[in-house]
């Protein structure tokens, strides 16, 4: 089995908790979500974002407004609301822990 697809169920995850820190750090729109992921392990395409989004949306952890560009039509810009900061906290706790777990069976 290849690392990649080993590896997957891991990312997806990996990747709504990143999404989360991208979106709960300011407001911002999907060109630059792809952007921040570009390059990295988590690297993904609209396809895969928007419907990413659209989970958080529904489940209420982020919220969109459009907000008027300067380089063509409005754009849609998300943010967390409090119920998305509140996961995002219990995300990176759960995260240190994970961390801290797996650092200690390493010594």
């Amino acid at each position: 089995m290849a690392a990649e697809s080993k590896f997957a169920p891991i990312r997806k995850g990996l990747l709504e908790f990143l999404v989360l820190k991208i979106v709960g750090a300011r407001s911002i729109y999907v060109p630059e979500i792809l952007r921040s992921l570009a390059g990295t392990e988590f690297s993904t395409q609209e396809g895969t974002l928007y419907p990413l989004l659209s989970k958080l949306r529904r489940e209420e952890l982020v919220q969109y407004e459009w907000q008027e560009s300067d380089a063509g039509p409005p754009r849609k810009y998300y943010r967390l609301t409090d119920a998305g900061r509140a996961q995002l906290a219990e995300l990176d706790e759960y995260w240190n822990l994970l961390n801290r777990t797996i650092a200690n069976f390493g010594h």
